[in-house]
């Protein structure tokens, strides 16, 4: 998914070590659309490389685009959502080009549907006032 906007706060760095013993990096971002009405968005950089990699790039204020992936996890009854970003850039650069695709099979001529099914019967009664 992607999503244009204003860099409205770029949060402290958190680091830690997981049970596993890794040393890990994340960093915070609010983006403000700029809908008729905007909204702000929280999205979630996890990772030293992609941190230190947006540390000088992205600052407040900045129009940037944001691709990103929604993630949705049950905790005690309860759902929590994850917008984590996988890339961070300036909205004035050109998003990155979509791979190629296969030339498409040549579209078949359409068939008719029309005597797929009978017309509605129609209604002689002179009873009948309705206008339909």
């Amino acid at each position: 998914m992607e999503l244009v906007g204003k860099v409205f706060l770029k949060s402290p760095i958190e680091e830690g070590v997981s049970k596993a013993g890794r040393a890990w990096k994340k960093r915070f971002y609010i983006v403000e659309t700029q809908d008729q009405y905007p909204r702000k968005v929280a999205f979630t950089v996890f990772g030293e490389d992609r941190v230190n990699e947006m540390e000088n790039r992205i600052s407040e204020g900045m129009m940037v685009r944001v691709s990103f992936d929604l993630e949705s996890r049950e905790y005690n009854g309860r759902w929590y959502t994850d917008a984590s970003a996988w890339r961070i850039e300036a909205a004035d650069a050109a998003p990155a080009a979509p791979a190629p695709m296969a030339p498409a099979a040549p579209a078949a001529a359409p068939q008719s549907n029309a005597g797929a099914f009978p017309p509605p019967p129609i209604a002689n009664d002179a009873n009948d006032d309705l206008p339909f």
